[in-house]
């Protein structure tokens, strides 16, 4: 009997802390299921936010495309010690749009990314690209919650 409940799994990843608990259980779940891993970093180029960027807007890019650059390579190097093929994807755009575009044109089985949990206030003021994504996608999406 062939295991393939999962072939293709996508993490999306923000660089940040709260990032790290999702991606442990993302790899863990691609060696079980022995899928490949595509790790996502989206550079946010949406209006809202180039829209206030003037002088240095090139300079500012490539600081935050380095910094996807790095969070997608620590994807890749914890899923390289876990024996987990990990494919590194740095794409430019609105984050949750593109999450889930990619997700769907690749034959993604499941996305999973973290989450702070923000409620109140600050999930209205932050909103939440983990809960548009789970929204709005047609392929499973696991949230996983970080620590704040």
């Amino acid at each position: 009997m062939e295991r393939a409940f999962y072939r293709n799994i996508l993490i999306a990843t923000d660089g940040s802390k709260n990032t790290q608990k999702a991606i442990s259980y993302g790899i863990e779940i691609a060696k079980l299921s022995e899928a490949a891993v595509h790790a996502l970093y989206v550079v946010n180029t949406s209006p809202i936010i180039s829209d206030y960027w003037t002088i240095g807007k090139k300079n500012i890019y490539e600081i935050i495309r380095s910094e996807g650059e790095k969070a997608v390579s620590e994807v890749k190097k914890i899923g390289e010690a876990s024996g987990v093929e990990v494919k590194e994807i740095v794409l430019d755009g609105y984050p949750s749009s593109v999450i889930t575009d990619f997700a769907e044109n690749n034959n993604i089985d499941l996305i999973v990314m973290g989450t702070l949990g923000k409620t109140g206030l600050d999930k209205l003021l932050i909103g939440s690209v983990a809960e548009k994504v789970a929204r709005s996608s047609k392929v499973p999406v696991m949230v996983v919650r970080g620590k704040e």
